[in-house]
């Protein structure tokens, strides 16, 4: 046998190479590719046989096979003119046979039924619903009164803004969502529904959100959504592709929900003479029986202190996960940093973890948000996320991440209901009615409301 072959021990290659041994070009090429084999030039008068898993994980090129980057190299480093036109053969119409009828499954009729199922699809749902909880959150938090007809309208008019970013954002990408195993039964890629529906559906809510949001609310939190929009469905989707920074993009349309819910409220954004910025020092550093004046809460730096939470908390969030399923952003030629650098993106995550500390601790009751009790009750929670953010960037494996961002899912709620427990100016014994209010309150509230 040819030395200039060499046979990886323990496969059937060893059987094709005396095939091919006079003559490289014979039918037995074929029998190579269902054995799993790929032909790639050693020199100009050998070739060089090995597995095609040998390259990368199977499942994690299957979908790569038929590209022209897999066509074997020559000597310049281009791709060969016979190996393309090879794949060019098996490519083109002519060479594959026509399959019947019979094997065309009818598309299914859109019942109402259905048509819901498809419309939540692709408003992506359980991340609406997440993104209308976080606005909440702003309400929440807030030091102002609402209504209820304001409070119903911020829900829906975000959830309807949130429901046209995600529209948009998967009319863009119908050829890489069918490329990937988690995201290739959408209902765009299963053509479930036509483009020109689609585009309508978002376009439909795009702007009935806004103008919902700005006859019953405000134009502040119509623009806020508006602009969520945009910056999801153009920035975003546009840099996915591009660089790894989409997920820096991502964390701020996913912080700017709660500023929503903050300005629904009437709360503004940004500091100015009527309206400065005011510091709530712990209350070892102060008088204890001086009251708190509650409409000093309603200052830009409560609103910038959600901001900052929910976007670090993203990081730990979407970083893990994105290494459980680096492979399919992979195929789908997202730039993504677990893709790009997996020890990097762990880092990254660690990195907010470990930021979540002086936001929650110092930054939200210093901000008026919170009592600082607060700033003791969330360490527990911040050290556990911590604990498991540090054995990821330490080992990066699946189970380590996959530890991650179970802890991101129950993080979130349960720091935000411990900020509803610690909640400035709210006494819930008083309002659970286990405890009566003194005579002195009795008498500031109606000061206060003459």
């Amino acid at each position: 046998m040819n030395k200039n072959f060499q046979t990886p021990k323990g496969n059937t290659a060893g059987r094709v190479l005396r095939i091919l041994k006079s003559n490289t070009d014979s039918p037995a090429l074929g029998l190579m590719q269902r054995l799993g084999l790929s032909v790639l030039p050693c020199s100009r008068f050998s070739l060089h046989l090995r597995r095609s898993s040998t390259l990368t994980n199977a499942a994690f090129t299957s979908f790569f096979f038929h590209n022209a980057q897999w066509t074997p190299l020559n000597a310049h480093g281009s791709r060969t003119s016979a190996a393309l036109s090879v794949d060019h053969q098996r490519l083109s119409p002519a060479a594959s046979p026509i399959p019947p009828f019979t094997a065309y499954k009818p598309a299914e009729v859109l019942t109402p039924k259905r048509l819901l199922k498809v419309y939540s699809q692709l408003a992506k749902s359980r991340l609406t619903f997440l993104v209308v909880l976080t606005a909440m959150s702003g309400v929440a938090m807030s030091p102002l009164p609402t209504t209820i007809p304001i409070l119903l309208s911020t829900a829906i008019g975000t959830a309807l803004c949130s429901t046209s970013a995600n529209t948009l954002n998967q009319l863009q990408e119908v050829p890489y969502d069918a490329q990937m195993a988690r995201t290739r039964m959408r209902p765009l890629v299963r053509r479930a529904i036509s483009p020109l529906h689609a585009a309508s559906f978002a376009v439909a809510t795009g702007v009935a959100g806004p103008v919902l949001l700005w006859t019953m609310v405000n134009p502040t939190t119509a623009l806020i959504g508006l602009g969520n929009i945009a910056l999801y469905a153009g920035a975003y989707t546009w840099s996915k592709r591009r660089t790894f920074w989409n997920t820096w993009i991502g964390a701020i349309v996913g912080a700017l929900p709660p500023l929503m819910g903050w300005t629904a409220c009437g709360g503004k954004l940004f500091p100015s003479i009527d309206y400065p910025i005011h510091l709530f020092s712990p209350s070892l550093l102060t008088d204890i029986s001086q009251s708190v004046d509650l409409s000093l809460i309603d200052n830009p730096l409560s609103p910038l202190a959600l901001f900052i939470l929910h976007f670090s908390w993203q990081f730990p969030h979407f970083n893990s996960l994105s290494h459980l399923v680096r492979g399919s952003y992979a195929q789908a030629g997202y730039r993504m940093l677990s893709v790009l650098s997996p020890s990097k993106n762990a880092l990254v995550s660690l990195r907010h973890a470990i930021l979540l500390v002086p936001i929650c601790s110092l930054l939200v009751p210093l901000s008026g948000l919170t009592t600082w009790l607060f700033a003791l009750t969330s360490l527990l929670p911040n050290a556990i996320c911590i604990g498991a953010a540090w054995r990821f960037w330490r080992f990066g494996g699946e189970k380590e991440a996959r530890v991650v961002f179970q802890h991101s899912l129950w993080y979130l709620p349960v720091v935000l209901g411990l900020m509803m427990v610690h909640k400035q100016g709210t006494d819930w014994l008083q309002w659970l009615g286990l405890r009566e209010r003194t005579d002195v309150e009795k008498s500031s509230d109606s000061a206060s409301q003459n």
